[in-house]
């Protein structure tokens, strides 16, 4: 993976969390309830976290393997997006309740990018 591209990839999420984070915060804050808030907000967390490990990553690192990309990568989408949909759905009254399964898949990418980094760490 190149430096560009993980770089790239960290500032899009990181660029989308700040957008996500004021739309969650102005926008729907009449429309969600507390609980909802909250999960919104979870997703968004995660994606900014992740998005400054990609930063740091691609400006420290000249060899990542490709695998902690792709898990931390797909993870923000499937958690974070995954998150965002099932809210987004259910404020709406048509809850997309396939997108409940793909949350925890995409927890579990990410946790498996850090283990990858970890273990790369050695």
């Amino acid at each position: 993976m190149t430096q560009h591209i993980i770089i790239a990839t960290g500032a899009l999420f990181g660029m989308l969390s700040v957008i996500f984070g004021a739309f969650g915060a102005h926008a729907l804050k009449k429309t969600l309830s507390t609980e909802q808030l909250h999960s919104f907000e979870v997703g968004v967390k995660y994606q900014m976290y992740h998005a400054i490990v990609l930063l740091t990553l691609g400006f420290n690192i000249n060899t990542l393997s490709s695998s902690i990309y792709w898990c931390f990568t797909i993870g923000i989408i499937l958690f974070s997006f995954s998150i965002y949909g099932l809210i987004l759905s259910d404020a709406k009254g048509k809850k997309l309740r396939f997108l409940g399964p793909i949350t925890p898949i995409g927890g579990l990418l990410l946790v498996m990018g850090w283990l990858l980094l970890f273990i790369d760490a050695f």
